[in-house]
């Protein structure tokens, strides 16, 4: 059974948010801390490791972006996460497997501040669109929600250099109290009795639904009709994150 003694930590965010700039950040610091030579801690924005690893599918026109394929990705990454030490930086992050995910941190930025960002991107009218619309209707922080279980979700700020830096800080701190906490590493097998919780809670929400569907004839908002493109593309454009 293999074991990781490094966190595997999720930056995710609209597109824009910063998560890039957190990532590179906080490997670095992350690295200068760790007394271990034998483990260390690995950025992988998977924009780039999708196209590096050939795990790109098709292409969107209207979105202007490159679509995944998500199993070949999953594949892929898996091997990363299970050497423990994966700062995972990507606009979607509920596919990932919760047995190999430790924290998930979820950026928010000010509309205003992330229209700016992805203007200068040249995004088109489209693609700003969808992803303003995402950051209002808090797709990703909803998707983290739901895939993952309350207690490794933070939602932090990023609209400024200041407000990176006090993340990095503080999620250093929490890596430290996770490797005081797991001496002798974390197995990468779901442990069962979370497992059994899981199928039971998606037992009731597949029941929940159901009645749903047969009670609500309206055509409220559904975040499903944000996440379908959202989800799947790379981001495109400058590197993401550098404050102005």
């Amino acid at each position: 059974m293999s074991r990781r003694f490094l966190p595997n930590i999720i930056i995710t965010g609209t597109p824009g948010c910063g998560k890039t700039s957190h990532s590179e950040s906080l490997v670095s610091h992350l690295n200068q801390e760790i007394k271990d030579g034998k483990n260390k801690f690995n950025h992988l924005n998977v924009s780039e490791v999708a196209k590096e690893r050939g795990c790109i599918e098709s292409y969107d026109e209207r979105l202007d972006t490159s679509v995944v394929d998500e199993d070949k990705l999953l594949d892929s990454l898996a091997v990363d996460m299970e050497k423990g030490g994966a700062i995972i930086d990507w606009h979607c992050c509920d596919i990932f497997p919760e047995r190999l995910v430790d924290l998930v941190v979820v950026l928010r930025t000010d509309n205003s501040i992330l229209y700016d960002r992805l203007k200068k991107r040249n995004y088109n009218e489209a693609k700003l669109q969808e992803n303003i619309d995402c950051e209002i209707m808090e797709v990703v922080l909803n998707d983290a929600r739901d895939g993952y279980v309350p207690e490794i979700v933070i939602e932090l700020n990023s609209n400024s250099a200041e407000d990176m830096d006090e993340n990095v800080d503080r999620i250093s701190s929490w890596v430290s109290g996770w490797i005081e906490d797991h001496p002798k590493g974390v197995t990468n097998e779901l442990d069962p009795e979370i497992a059994a919780a899981k199928l039971a809670e998606q037992g009731d929400s597949d029941e929940d639904a159901s009645d749903d569907e047969e009670d609500d004839d309206s055509e409220d908002y559904d975040s499903e009709d944000y996440d379908e493109d959202f989800e799947v593309g790379v981001e495109e454009g400058d590197e993401e994150g550098h404050y102005e």
